[in-house]
């Protein structure tokens, strides 16, 4: 029987993003209509909160120490003094960050959308460590989970309103070849987060799917974890031995929220998660 607990007990608008900050041994998530950054150390219970001036679509851990931050209006960085500094400026009206994950080259890729959603408004960018910004993909309705296989070579992709779970080859920061690794079926909810494990599985949250998806390397669907609330946004593997599933959760349009929507759920021992690189500049 599969362990459901919970992390952390919050009421996040829209939770989304858990990352495991190795080097300081604590989850980071962030809140993106909250605009706010969170972060969680599970052995000690400690938590900390930054409130940002912008949505917040993601948080991701620096080499040097710090944060790098997906918001609204550009790529921003946050300095372990405190102190916040654009690093690439795109302010484009309508349109806010989402989700982003950090390459194993340290590239940060990050996406955005239009906050109606519109096909198309939404992209896909590459942020290197010098601070050169490259546009990936310019035709993206809902940019959300973005990972790599463990040896590099490939990238799977999620744009939300496809339903797909897409799949790209990766080399040197360039991705070509797309093609579908899995569907969800309708009824079944929207790929949201996605993170890859040891194995090269593809674990994959469900926005009103009230579930976690893993998928193989060949797309089928081989496990599929319950959780009580609907709107899943991400997963991550975490915790010392990187074998607890950080799952964040969104209270946003939901008229009677679940007690544990906008918390974040752990499920314990569930698999083997690889350590995420830190973004490079």
């Amino acid at each position: 029987m599969t362990t459901i607990d919970v992390a952390v007990r919050a009421e996040a608008e829209l939770g989304e993003g858990p990352t495991w900050d190795a080097e300081a041994a604590r989850l980071i998530w962030v809140d993106i209509l909250g605009c706010r950054v969170h972060t969680y150390d599970p052995a000690t219970g400690r938590r900390t909160v930054r409130t940002t001036e912008q949505h917040v679509g993601a948080a991701k851990p620096r080499a040097g120490g710090g944060l790098v931050l997906n918001l609204r209006d550009g790529i921003a960085l946050l300095d372990p003094d405190g102190s916040l500094r654009m690093a690439h400026r795109e302010a484009v009206p309508g349109r806010r960050a989402n989700d982003a994950a950090v390459a194993p080259d340290g590239s940060l890729w990050a996406g955005t959308m239009r906050y109606d959603e519109t096909p198309g408004g939404g992209t896909l960018s590459r942020l290197t460590a010098d601070g050169t910004h490259t546009t990936v993909l310019d035709d993206v309705a809902v940019s959300n989970g973005t990972g790599w296989s463990p040896d590099g070579r490939l990238m799977y992709y999620i744009d939300s309103p496809t339903r797909r779970v897409d799949v790209f080859d990766h080399d040197g920061g360039r991705i070509s070849g797309r093609r579908t690794l899995a569907v969800v079926e309708d009824g079944a909810g929207f790929p949201d987060g996605l993170t890859v494990d040891a194995d090269g599985c593809v674990w994959v949250a469900l926005w009103d799917g009230a579930g976690v998806r893993r998928y193989t390397p060949d797309g089928r669907l081989d496990r599929v974890v319950e959780l009580p609330v609907p709107r899943v946004t991400a997963c991550a593997f975490g915790g010392a031995d990187l074998t607890d599933l950080y799952v964040t959760t969104a209270r946003t349009g939901l008229t009677a929220p679940h007690p544990l929507a906008g918390s974040v759920l752990v499920v314990p021992g569930v698999g083997k998660g690889l350590a995420q690189p830190s973004f490079a500049g």
